[in-house]
């Protein structure tokens, strides 16, 4: 894959659709664009075709770290789009950072099952009459698969696809899981988060390459929300065709990372490979 975008070459012939987001978001993603630069050396290839900037748009994308959302803010910037992500309600309840992403326009999702039927008629709302993508992760969570392949994930992405009728973008990624350690799901003090903190200092040395692939959007026009089974199978389209783009962005890693994370579980195996 020729690469579109590294950091400092930015091309300018896109449809921008990033003036048009919030102010408050657009100044997020300008203080992103500086960390991740920070960081590490940014890579993308593929584009979201034009046609489908501003109409109803879902774009899926595996989880490989705690610091690939940044990674993928920055992805979508470089390429002129500034996308919503539908976030875990705990994130948008947060003191100052919670408030800013629910201004920025941001989807709440909640994993409680009284409130999951809510968001979902929300989010296929939100799309249908939204004139920017909305960026999920079909996983659910960063991958506990050895080799960081993708998840078998849930449904729940290509349902609401298929119910706003909205064309999917998979996006895949490989290199932020390189800068920081997955961690601990609880934080309880400085021990929890010293691994998390002393490897994401190492990065700042190492200066890890974030590669970020738009693909082609995934054919789902024989699919239908109305049809049983259909949800099924457009989300095994959607997880595969992230695999399989996601092995060309780590052809020297075809089995396991070549970085080590002694705290991310590898407690599961992808169906996907």
């Amino acid at each position: 894959m020729v690469a579109l975008y590294r950091d400092g070459h930015e091309p300018g012939h896109r449809s921008d659709g990033r003036t048009e987001a919030p102010l408050i978001w657009r100044t997020m993603l300008e203080i992103d664009r500086a960390a991740v630069a920070l960081v590490g050396k940014l890579e993308v290839t593929g584009d979201v075709p034009a046609e489908l900037r501003k109409g109803p748009l879902v774009m899926a994308a595996n989880h490989i770290g705690v610091f690939d959302a940044l990674v993928l803010m920055k992805a979508c910037w470089s390429i002129g789009i500034a996308p919503r992500f539908m976030l875990a309600g705990g994130l948008l309840d947060t003191p100052v950072l919670g408030w800013a992403l629910t201004q920025s326009g941001h989807l709440r999702v909640e994993r409680g099952k009284a409130t999951v039927i809510d968001s979902f008629a929300t989010a296929v709302e939100s799309i249908r009459s939204a004139n920017v993508p909305l960026l999920v992760y079909p996983e659910g969570r960063i991958s506990h698969d050895p080799g960081l392949w993708p998840e078998r994930g849930k449904t729940g992405v290509a349902r609401i696809a298929l119910a706003a009728n909205a064309p999917v973008i998979p996006i895949s990624q490989w290199g932020a899981h390189e800068a920081a350690y997955w961690g601990t799901e609880v934080v309880t003090g400085w021990p929890d988060l010293k691994p998390v903190v002393t490897s994401f200092l190492r990065a700042v040395r190492r200066r890890p390459t974030f590669k970020v692939h738009f693909g082609a959007p995934v054919d789902l026009a024989d699919l239908s929300a109305g049809t049983p089974g259909d949800a099924v199978r457009a989300h095994k389209r959607i997880m595969q065709t992230i695999t399989d783009n996601l092995a060309t962005l780590r052809p020297n890693e075809p089995t396991t990372p070549k970085f080590h994370d002694p705290t991310r579980p590898t407690d599961t195996k992808s169906p996907w490979r």
